[in-house]
């Protein structure tokens, strides 16, 4: 799910996605409108915390 999330605020940088549509793209539950997926190299947890 990262790697989408990531992936699809990758498209909004390049501007291939608005920024306003990210609430619809999630709303939607539809694989196909969200950007692609990262690849895992190069993505790493830094911080966990639990309130």
């Amino acid at each position: 799910m990262v790697r989408i999330i990531a992936g699809t605020l990758v498209d909004v940088g390049l501007g291939n996605i608005q920024p306003e549509e990210i609430p619809n793209i999630i709303e939607s539950k539809d694989r196909t409108k969200a950007g692609k997926t990262l690849p895992p190299q190069g993505l790493y947890l830094v911080e966990v915390k639990y309130e």
